[in-house]
Formats: C-alpha cells, sequence, structure tokens
C-alpha cells in the first residue's frame, strides 16, 4: 500500500486514545451511515477499552444484528460474554420489540384470542394512540435496555447504532416518550369511563391482570429512567459519540447532518473515523486506484477543513474482510496507533 497523502503532509496525528484515557465515559455511541463500518469500528474500540476497564458491554441497536457476524458468535437480547474475552460482553436488541411486547402481553386474554373480547377493544385505542407516535417503538425498547443496563455493574457501554435516522430518532426518545405519557394519560382522562366499561366490570383490569392505570405506570417509570439517563447523555465526561464515515460525498453529508444533531441534543462528540481510505502503491499504473485516491483525497481535505478541530482517524481499506476475534483486534490496534502507509513509512 502506497500513502493517500502526499509524503511531505504530516503523519496522521489522530488515535482514539483520548477515549481510553477518559477514565469517566461510561457511554460511547459509535454511528454513522449504513455500510461505513460502525460495527467493525464499534467492535474495535470495545476491544481496546476491554483492556483498560473492569468491564464493558457491547450493545448493538442496529436490527441488522451485525454483531454475531462480527464476531461470529451468536448474541441475544441478554448480555453474554464474548468468546476469547472475561471483561467484555455483548447483546443484540429489537428496536421494534420493546413496545410490541409489552402490548402483545396485554392483548393476550389467556385464550389465545389476540382481540381479547371487549377489552381487546378498549386496549386497541389505548395501542393506535401509543403507536400513532413516530418512533415511539424504538424509544420504549432503548428505555427498557437502559433500565436492564443501569441495574448491571459494567463500568463502560458502547452502542453499536443503526444507519444515522435512526440512531438520531434514539436521541430523541426522551421527547417521544414524554408525548406518549402525556397522549396516553389525555386518553384515560377524557374516555376513562368508557374504557373502564369496555374492558369489563372489574374496574379497567386488562386481561392479563395490569389495570390501564398501570400501564400509564409504567410510562412513567420508563420517562423517569429515561430523564435521568438523557442528563447523563448531555454530560460530555460521561458521554461521547463516535462519528463513522466513508471519503465519498453521501457519507460525509450524512456526518455533517449526524454532527449537527448531536450539538442541538448537547451530545458531545469530537471523533471522526474515517474507513475504507485506499492506498495505491507508489509507481502504480492502476488507473482506478488512481481516481478513487484523487476522489478521496479531495473528501478527506474537506473532512480536515471542516473538522480541524476534531479528531480525525484514517483507517485504510483491508483486502480481507475484518471478521472474528484475531482480525478485530488487529484493526483495533489501528484506532489508537495510527496506521503509517510503507512510503510514508521509508520516507522519514
Amino acid at each position: 500500500m502506497a500513502a493517500l497523502v502526499d509524503v511531505d503532509d504530516d503523519v496522521m496525528e489522530p488515535s482514539l486514545q483520548t477515549i481510553l484515557d477518559q477514565r469517566s465515559l461510561r457511554w460511547i455511541f459509535v454511528g454513522g451511515k449504513g455500510g461505513v463500518g460502525k460495527t467493525t469500528t464499534s467492535c474495535s474500540l470495545a476491544i481496546q477499552l476491554a483492556k483498560v476497564r473492569r468491564s464493558v458491554l457491547l450493545i448493538s441497536t442496529d436490527p441488522a444484528h451485525n454483531l454475531s457476524d462480527a464476531f461470529s458468535q451468536k448474541f441475544g437480547k441478554d448480555a453474554r460474554l464474548i468468546d476469547g474475552f472475561t471483561n467484555l460482553s455483548a447483546m443484540e436488541i429489537d428496536p421494534s420489540a420493546g413496545l410490541q411486547d409489552m402490548l402483545a402481553g396485554m392483548n393476550d386474554d389467556g385464550s389465545g384470542n389476540p382481540g381479547g373480547g371487549e377489552a381487546g377493544g378498549g386496549l386497541s385505542m389505548v395501542q393506535d394512540i401509543a403507536l400513532s407516535i413516530p418512533g415511539i417503538d424504538e424509544a420504549m425498547s432503548f428505555a427498557e435496555v437502559l433500565k436492564q443496563v443501569k441495574s448491571l455493574s459494567y463500568e463502560t457501554i458502547v452502542f453499536d447504532t443503526a444507519p444515522t435516522g435512526h440512531t438520531l430518532r434514539f436521541l430523541q426518545f426522551p421527547t417521544v416518550l414524554e408525548k406518549a405519557l402525556a397522549k396516553v394519560s389525555q386518553l384515560s382522562g377524557q374516555f376513562g369511563p368508557l374504557l373502564n366499561t369496555m374492558m369489563g366490570s372489574n374496574g379497567g383490569t386488562l386481561p392479563n391482570g395490569q389495570s390501564l392505570t398501570g400501564f400509564i405506570a409504567q410510562l412513567e417509570s420508563l420517562r423517569e429512567t429515561i430523564s435521568e439517563v438523557n442528563t447523563q447523555f448531555k454530560d460530555d465526561a460521561l458521554t461521547t459519540f463516535v462519528c463513522v464515515c466513508i471519503p465519498e460525498f453521501l457519507s460525509l453529508y450524512e456526518t455533517e447532518r449526524m454532527i449537527q444533531e448531536l450539538s442541538s441534543y448537547q451530545i458531545d462528540t469530537h471523533c471522526i473515523v474515517v474507513n475504507q481510505l485506499l492506498y495505491p502503491r507508489k509507481g502504480s499504473q492502476c488507473e482506478q486506484c488512481g481516481a478513487r485516491r484523487r476522489m478521496q483525497k479531495k473528501y478527506l481535505d474537506q473532512i480536515e477543513e471542516l473538522y480541524d478541530d476534531f479528531n480525525v482517524v484514517h483507517m485504510p481499506l483491508l483486502v480481507e474482510e475484518v471478521r472474528g476475534k484475531e482480525r478485530l483486534e488487529k484493526f483495533s490496534e489501528m484506532l489508537i496507533h495510527p496506521f503509517v502507509p510503507p512510503d510514508l513509512e521509508e520516507a522519514q
């Protein structure tokens, strides 16, 4: 491989060492446009963190569930120790499962009838209200996960997030749940007597024994949890967001959008990982390689100019997939010890 940057330029200064050194960090998000290497980066960062932290939990909120593929090990909704590690665990959650699972339990009247008779009719109104709020399913799922994580003793939690749009919705979940609670409370106040009648003479008890009041109380409990965590997310001593991109227009556009949104949410971000950088060998006659190198150089220059106060990490395009513990560990070293292309190395 040869250099994308000129030999006279400074060697790539960047690394994610600052994240390892900031011992107060508890929540670390890794996100970006689909296909830019978020999972590889989050897995590699978690591996490095496990070297200097008592315990690390890696959580995927991407429906694609790429953690299992990356480590060649099956993960689910419960934290499981990653093979070959003693203090690094992983879990994969379904962003759409939280509210659906809760409502499914409320639907089941014990007879296998999902409608639940008259009670089901009243409950359907509650569901329609709740499900009509954009992002409520992800928000409820995320809040439930945060409740579980809070009860665990992991020192640091790394989130391998879904593509940009879903991630930004995730970060809006406090507002989303506030809206959900307000709507259901309003429904209860306005139509409580009617719902109680439709749900039977047991005072509005749902088929699974939970009352409408209990359902609202559950939402309120989640709201308190996410309110507390949201305060932590806005504390740059506790939380940071690592943006991952590739040197192409759409990815750069998504990165700028994400950074602007994160700023509006008061969430710290000061690290950008630029993946898939091409380093054609010096003197290479590959026309396509040269053209792509020039394109990448253009966008890399824009990234450096736009984010001159960011820690921009350069990662090379590799000739093999980064899958399995051994390859992830090798990749992770380049996040901490900047990759120096061979020709640059020889010139110094």
